[in-house]
C-alpha cells in the first residue's frame, strides 16, 4: 500500500505545514524568494527543478498565501513572484534548516548571513552575534560561504557571489 500525498484529517500543526511547504523543491522556492529570485526563469535556471513542477510550486504558494504574483506590462509582459508576510515568516525556518544541515549532514556553508546595521553574522537561532536582536529581512546581508559554489553560471548564482541583501530583487 502506497502512502497517501497529504496529511487530510490530522488535527497537527506540523503536518498542516508540511502539506503546504514540504512538497520537493518548496522550500528551495522559498529560500530563493528570500535571495531575491523575483522571475520565473531565474527559479527555473536556478533550482533546475522541472518547469512543470516549479509552475505547480509557484501556483500553490501563490493560492496559500506565501507569495504575491505580480503581472508587470514590461516589453514583454513578466510575472514576478515576491514574499508576503505570510512567506516572509518561512525565513528562520529555511535558515534554520540550512544551519541544521551544516552541522549534521556534513553540509558546508555556502552562505553566510550578517546583520547589516552590526556587520556581525547570525547565530544558530538567527539573532545577531553582537545585538542579539533578530534581524528583519531587509536588514540581513548574504555573502558567498566558505564552500560557494563558483562554477555554476546561472544569473542568480552569479549575483549571490557578491553580498546582497535579503528580498532586494536580484538582476
Amino acid at each position: 500500500m502506497g502512502l497517501g500525498k497529504n496529511y487530510e484529517g490530522q488535527d497537527c500543526s506540523v503536518a498542516r505545514s508540511l502539506e503546504l511547504v514540504g512538497e520537493r523543491w518548496t522550500l528551495l522556492v522559498i529560500r530563493d524568494a528570500i535571495y531575491g529570485v523575483r522571475r520565473f526563469g531565474d527559479f527555473l535556471a536556478h533550482l533546475d527543478a522541472p518547469r512543470a513542477v516549479l509552475a505547480q510550486r509557484l501556483t500553490t504558494l501563490v493560492e496559500a498565501g506565501v507569495l504575491e504574483r505580480r503581472r508587470y506590462q514590461d516589453a514583454p509582459p513578466r510575472d514576478e513572484y515576491v514574499l508576503t508576510p505570510m512567506g516572509r515568516e518561512l525565513w528562520p525556518v529555511v535558515y534554520l534548516l540550512g544551519r541544521w544541515g551544516e552541522r549534521h549532514l556534513s553540509a558546508r556553508s555556502r552562505r553566510r548571513f550578517f546583520h547589516m546595521p552590526c556587520d556581525a553574522g547570525l547565530d544558530g537561532n538567527a539573532a545577531c552575534t553582537e545585538c542579539g536582536a533578530i534581524p528583519e529581512l531587509e536588514d540581513i546581508e548574504v555573502r558567498p560561504g566558505p564552500a560557494a559554489d563558483h562554477r555554476r553560471t546561472d544569473p542568480v548564482s552569479v549575483a549571490l557571489r557578491a553580498p546582497h541583501r535579503l528580498l532586494q530583487p536580484l538582476p
